[in-house]
C-alpha cells in the first residue's frame, strides 16, 4: 500500500465512524407556490402584498400584528404619545444585530424613517409615512418620532408590512436602490438569492434575535403564475404551501390526503367604483342604480364558488372602527326607475375595467356585466395588466382627462385600522396619482371627518367621526361595494405555522416542516 492511500483510506474511516456516531441532519426546506412575481425586496417601493409578505423573511419593523391583526410590539418594547399628539417616544428592544452584524439601535431607526420621508428617494410607500417631521436617536434604544400634525393612526402605519428595519450599513453599501437586490435585516432568514421571475430563496439567519427560531432551514419562494401548474406542484409534493388556491381548484386540493386547504377571514374588499367626476357617473342616482343591479349573493358563487360574503361596508368588517351598513340590496326594478330619474331610460354605453387580468377577475368582470347588461347598462371589458393599471389609472395626471370609468378593483387595509381603509380611497385630496381614489370623489363632511379622527385620541370621538364618514360615503354611493372574500392556501399537512392573515399577508414566525 501506498503511503496516500493509507491516508485517504484512514479518513475514509473516521467519515464512516462520524457518520455512525451522529445522525444525518435532515434539512428543513419548505417551498411556496405564489400566484405573483415579486416586484422589489424593498417593502419601502413595493404597493403589492405579495413583495411586502415574502420580505417578513428577512425584515422586521418595529411593530406588527399577529396572525389575527393584532397590534404587537416586535422590534419596539414600548411606546409612549406627548399629550398633543405630535411626538412618539419609542422604547428598542435590547441586543439585535442585523444580518451584517450591525446593532440594531435608534440609530437604524432615524436612517430608514429619513430615508423614506425624503421625497428625493421617489419611493413608493412614502404617502404612508410623509406625516413624519423629524427622527431623532435620543440615546441608542430611544427613537423620538415627530409629526407634522397630530395623527392618531400612526403606531398602525408603523405596524404595516412596509414599515420595516433595513441594516443602516447595507443601505450606505448599495445604495436606496440597490439594497433592493441585497435585502439586510433582523429578520429570522438571510437572503440568499433572487432569479426573476423564477424564485426567491433564503436561509436560516443563526444569529437571529428570537432564541430556537427560526425552526426550518430555507424557504424558496416560487413564482408560479398558472393555477394549474401551481396546484400541480402542491400535488406531487413539490411545494409545500401555496397561496392564493384558484377557487376552481379548492375541490381538487381538498381532496388530496396529504393536503390541507384553509379558508380564512379577510379585510380584502373588492368594489366597483365609478369616476364621479364624468357623466353619468356624476349623477348619484346612475351610481345607486348600479349597486341595486348587482346581486352580490350570486356573485359570491358564480365568481368565488362561494368563498365570499357580501360587502356589507366600505369598511370590511375585521377593520378598527368599521361600521355594518348593508350589505346594498339588489332591486333591478329599483335600478331601472333610478336610471330613468337620472335620465337613461335606456341605460347608456361605457368602459368596465378590470384591475387584474387573472381568471377570477375575468369571472367577476362578466358577471358584472351581464347584471348591468339587465338595467341597459352596456359594457366594454378591459382587463389591465400591471403596467396598463400603474399607466391609466394609478398614475394619471389630470383628473379632468383620466379614462377610467367603471373600475373593478380591492384593497387590502393593511394597517388594521379605518384610516388606511378610508383616506387612501375616499378622501379628496387622495385622487391619482397620489392615492388611490379612483372614484375621484370629494365630500367635504367626509374629508372632515377623516382629518378630525386623525387629530383625536379620544377612541369614542374618534368612533363616531368615522361612522359618519362611513355613512355619508354608502349615501354618496361613488362604489358599489362586492364582497369581502375567504383567503384560500393550502399546506401540506407536515408543515405547520403558517397563516394567511386577513389582509393577504403572510404570518410564518413558527413555520416548522415534520
Amino acid at each position: 500500500m501506498t503511503k496516500a492511500f493509507l491516508h485517504s483510506f484512514a479518513a475514509f474511516a473516521l467519515a464512516l465512524l462520524a457518520l455512525g456516531a451522529t445522525p444525518a441532519h435532515a434539512s428543513k426546506d419548505v417551498v411556496f407556490a405564489v400566484a405573483s412575481t415579486f416586484t422589489t425586496t424593498d417593502p419601502y417601493d413595493a404597493n403589492d402584498t405579495l413583495s411586502q409578505a415574502m420580505a417578513k423573511s428577512f425584515y422586521e419593523g418595529l411593530f406588527g400584528f399577529d396572525k389575527d391583526m393584532k397590534l404587537i410590539p416586535v422590534l419596539a418594547d414600548s411606546y409612549t404619545v406627548s399629550k398633543d399628539g405630535l411626538v412618539y417616544t419609542i422604547k428598542l428592544k435590547k441586543g439585535i444585530k442585523f444580518q451584517d452584524g450591525t446593532d440594531f439601535d435608534a440609530e437604524a431607526v432615524k436612517v430608514n424613517f429619513d430615508r423614506v420621508t425624503n421625497p428625493e428617494n421617489h419611493l413608493k410607500r412614502y404617502g404612508l409615512y410623509s406625516i413624519i417631521a423629524k427622527t431623532e436617536a435620543v440615546d441608542a434604544h430611544t427613537a423620538r418620532v415627530t409629526l407634522k400634525e397630530p395623527f392618531s393612526a400612526f403606531i398602525n402605519d408603523l405596524a404595516h408590512p412596509s414599515g420595516v428595519m433595513i441594516s443602516p450599513a447595507a443601505l450606505q453599501k448599495w445604495g436606496s436602490k440597490g439594497i433592493a437586490f441585497h435585502p439586510v435585516g433582523t429578520g429570522p432568514f438571510r437572503f440568499v438569492e433572487w432569479k426573476q421571475p423564477d424564485y426567491l430563496k433564503v436561509a436560516k439567519f443563526d444569529g437571529y434575535w428570537r432564541k430556537a427560531y427560526p425552526k426550518v432551514d430555507s424557504i424558496t419562494w416560487r413564482s408560479v403564475v398558472d393555477n394549474n401548474s401551481r396546484a400541480a406542484l402542491m400535488q406531487t409534493g413539490e411545494a409545500q404551501f401555496t397561496f392564493p388556491v384558484p377557487y376552481e381548484l379548492a375541490g381538487v386540493l381538498k381532496a388530496k390526503p396529504g393536503l390541507e386547504l384553509v379558508a380564512a377571514p379577510s379585510i380584502v374588499l373588492r368594489y366597483l367604483s365609478m369616476n364621479t367626476l364624468q357623466k353619468p357617473f356624476d349623477n348619484p342616482k346612475v351610481r345607486e342604480a348600479i349597486a341595486y343591479a348587482i346581486n352580490k349573493q350570486a356573485l359570491a358563487k358564480v365568481a368565488f364558488n362561494g368563498y365570499a360574503a357580501p360587502a356589507d361596508g366600505v369598511v370590511p368588517d375585521a377593520v378598527e372602527y368599521s361600521v355594518k351598513l348593508g350589505p346594498w340590496p339588489y332591486d333591478v326594478a329599483k335600478a331601472k326607475k333610478l336610471l330613468a330619474e337620472a335620465g337613461y331610460p335606456n341605460g347608456f354605453e361605457t368602459e368596465l375595467w378590470s384591475a387584474y387580468n387573472y381568471s377570477t377577475a375575468q369571472k367577476v368582470s362578466e358577471f358584472l356585466q351581464q347584471q348591468l347588461q339587465q338595467v341597459g347598462i352596456r359594457t366594454k371589458i378591459t382587463l389591465l395588466e400591471a403596467g396598463q393599471r400603474v399607466e391609466k389609472v394609478e398614475s394619471w395626471q389630470d383628473p379632468k382627462t383620466a379614462p377610467v370609468r367603471l373600475y373593478y378593483v380591492g384593497w387590502s387595509s393593511s394597517t388594521g385600522e379605518a384610516d388606511w381603509a378610508l383616506r387612501p380611497l375616499l378622501y379628496g385630496d387622495s385622487w391619482p396619482p397620489k392615492l388611490f381614489n379612483t372614484a375621484y370623489y370629494r365630500n367635504a363632511q367626509v374629508d372632515a371627518d377623516i382629518k378630525g379622527a386623525l387629530a383625536t385620541t379620544d377612541k369614542l370621538q374618534k368612533a363616531k367621526l368615522y361612522r359618519d364618514a362611513q355613512e355619508r360615503i354608502w349615501k354618496d354611493a361613488p362604489w358599489a361595494p362586492l364582497v369581502t372574500e375567504k383567503l384560500l392556501s393550502a399546506h401540506s399537512r407536515n408543515l405547520s405555522g403558517v397563516y394567511v392573515m386577513p389582509d393577504a399577508s403572510f404570518n410564518f414566525t413558527d413555520i416548522d416542516l415534520k
